[in-house]
């Protein structure tokens, strides 16, 4: 059996290549399903070459059959871990520069919001809020302890001075 780390291999990879014999050849669809990044590609090529299995990638052709073949593939593979990382890059710089117009990440506030934080703040039965705003019980007990907590920071922030 390939002994590789857990991180690096996922289990049905593992099986399969367990299973693998001499002279099989291994299809994969792309080159950067194969592993993570650089060096994990790299240890799973050289050891289906060690074993004798060559991998095929169905996306451009290449395959590690004959020794320029697992050449272009290494450094394919570093290209590709380069792409990946470029990609988060420009990611991130997105997401810094919606952040900094004003743009906002997740799910909108619940429309009722103001009305049950007043509600709360009365100190209204919870049975009355729910049916006269229409938020669910989760969504009451969450907004109850964000009104709470802010509610005692207030008070903190006015025994302070």
């Amino acid at each position: 059996m390939i002994s590789l780390s857990p991180p690096t291999i996922c289990n049905s990879a593992q099986r399969l290549l367990a299973r693998a014999e001499k002279d099989d050849i291994i299809l994969c669809t792309k080159m950067d399903r194969l592993g993570r990044n650089t060096a994990d590609m790299i240890t799973i090529v050289d050891t289906c070459y060690k074993k004798g299995i060559a991998i095929r990638f169905l996306e451009n052709g290449l395959s590690t059959e004959g020794t320029m073949g697992k050449m272009v593939i290494q450094i394919l593979a570093a290209v590709a871990e380069a792409e990946r990382e470029r990609i988060l890059e420009r990611t991130n710089e997105g997401r810094i520069a919606a952040m900094a117009s004003g743009v906002k990440f997740g799910r909108k506030p619940h429309r009722q919001s103001d009305m049950v934080r007043e509600l709360i703040t009365q100190d209204a039965p919870e049975k009355t809020i729910l049916e006269k705003t229409g938020v669910s019980r989760a969504t009451f007990y969450r907004m109850k302890k964000r009104t709470r907590i802010e509610q005692i920071g207030v008070i903190r922030e006015k025994t302070k001075r």
